[in-house]
């Protein structure tokens, strides 16, 4: 049975598309993952409605954004504070409210971040490619017919049940706040990012000192695929030949011009330039909420530390689904 639609597109730039948490297991064929670029913004908006973690919603990173609802139905806008108005009126950041047919939200070039995600009751509803409803920009599929969102594009949500949210709406401590002892600022201001050493990093011995501590700025050459770093480049004592080897999102290549290049959620499936560092699969939703301009900085790291900064994380949404389960069960569901 065809859903009815409840959102049509009215404004909106290239790269906006239909994401969920990503395809997985078709690597060995050269599908990337795709999927959501903040994973915990993306969750964070579906628990708030009470969806599937994994219901698909539109990642927004290029604005003005937006759209028109075309029936009663809940929302939640997480990540970037992107001056979000529902019918001229402010919404906060990170909220999830009731929104009538009719009512129109947009939202602006963000204060900061750099994306922002639209997350709807019931999800949104694609075709499902290959286990997931995200958009492979590279490859032409999924999402709506493989490509970015456009005006007028009408989308359909999932079966859901009737709005448990309170009258007034939601609103949640984002994770930079809830989890500010887990995820460090630099005294300069910079975002740390985790990295753990990989399989070349002896390679740049000379230049390690330097790649730790000088600020990366990220180059306004990124992208879905990968974050270009522009900054005093780092290169190998020896010029090695390498075969290829799999990629996944985080790893952290070096190119003979020697300015790193982070793999992201569209990023290769192979590559063989050295490899120096992975980020830990934790802070890579930091890092998608990076404005190119801005700098970062890169953390030695290990695997420990990796797992119990998931662990702070799976603690974080467990205290979220318990504080908005009880709203359900009022509501009789």
């Amino acid at each position: 049975m065809t859903q009815q639609a409840v959102i049509e597109i009215v404004k909106t730039g290239p790269l906006n598309t239909v994401q969920d948490a990503g395809r997985s297991g078709f690597r060995d064929i050269g599908v990337s993952v795709s999927g959501v670029m903040d994973p915990l913004a993306f969750r964070a908006g579906n628990i708030l409605l009470g969806n599937d973690e994994n219901a698909a919603c539109i990642e927004v990173q290029m604005f003005p954004f937006k759209v028109r609802f075309l029936a009663d139905t809940s929302i939640a806008v997480t990540g970037a504070d992107c001056r979000t108005k529902l019918d001229g009126a402010d919404l906060p950041p990170w909220w999830a409210c009731s929104v009538r047919a009719g009512q129109e939200l947009e939202m602006q070039f963000p204060r900061s971040g750099a994306r922002s995600y639209l997350c709807v009751a019931g999800g949104i509803d694609v075709p499902v490619v290959m286990g997931s409803r995200s958009t492979a920009l590279r490859g032409g599929f999924g999402g709506t017919d493989g490509r970015p969102l456009a005006k007028n594009d009408r989308l359909a949500a999932g079966v859901t049940f009737a709005s448990s949210l309170p009258a007034q709406g939601m609103g949640i401590e984002p994770p930079e706040i809830a989890l500010a002892n887990v995820f460090p600022t630099s005294t300069e201001g910079l975002v740390q990012l985790r990295a753990i050493p990989a399989g070349e990093y002896a390679l740049f011995e000379a230049d390690l000192p330097r790649f730790w501590s000088q600020p990366w700025k990220v180059s306004l050459h990124s992208n879905r695929t990968g974050y270009r770093l522009s900054g005093t480049p780092v290169t190998p004592s020896k010029v090695i030949e390498m075969r290829s080897y799999g990629l996944i999102p985080g790893i952290v290549q070096v190119p003979p011009a020697g300015e790193p290049i982070i793999q992201l959620a569209d990023a290769n499936t192979a590559g063989g330039y050295p490899k120096i560092a992975g980020i830990i699969e934790e802070d890579l939703w930091r890092l998608a909420q990076v404005q190119p301009g801005q700098s970062i900085r890169l953390v030695k790291s290990d695997a420990r530390e990796a797992i119990a900064v998931a662990s702070q994380i799976n603690q974080w949404f467990t205290r979220l689904r318990d504080n908005v389960m009880p709203v359900k069960t009022v509501m009789g569901f």
